[in-house]
């Protein structure tokens, strides 16, 4: 499972045209399922984002987590982060997980997400999104949670 951090301001996801979600200051969760993901997967991500240190404390150093500081969530599923793009010009998302089992581990992650008390606000899994982001620094984090430490 891999997801891609953006340390946002404000961001929304719109479809058609209709706001679905919004958040103030917080991260903007974009979440790919693999194949081979579980909720163990899941489990790892949330508690890691969760209380990740990639906010600014009084001297401007990334001391504080969004447990910390309250931070809202904005989680957007997004197949294309499994994307295989190391042969030809048309990116393979072979990696990805079908559909069933991508939104069952995505409603998962954002159920433990809610768990944690944060805000936590969603797009809508398998629809055509428009995300309007305002990354604070800019700051995108990559997380995947096969690269874990054992």
């Amino acid at each position: 499972m891999k997801a891609l951090l953006q340390r946002v301001i404000r961001a929304s996801v719109k479809i058609d045209g209709n706001i679905v979600g919004k958040i103030n200051s917080g991260f903007v969760v974009l979440l790919g399922v693999a194949g081979d993901d579980s909720e163990k997967d899941a489990d790892y991500l949330v508690d890691k984002i969760a209380n990740l240190r990639i906010f600014n404390d009084a001297e401007s150093k990334f001391n504080l987590s969004a447990l910390q500081i309250t931070a809202d969530m904005l989680v957007i599923s997004q197949f294309t982060l499994l994307s295989d793009t190391r042969k030809g010009r048309r990116p393979s998302f072979t990696l990805a997980a079908m559909p069933e089992k991508a939104a069952a581990l995505y409603d998962y992650f954002v159920l433990k997400m809610k768990q944690t008390e944060l805000k936590v606000e969603t797009g809508c899994f398998g629809a055509h999104m428009l995300v309007e982001i305002y990354n604070d620094g800019p700051v995108t984090v990559m997380l995947d949670s096969k690269e874990k430490l054992p």
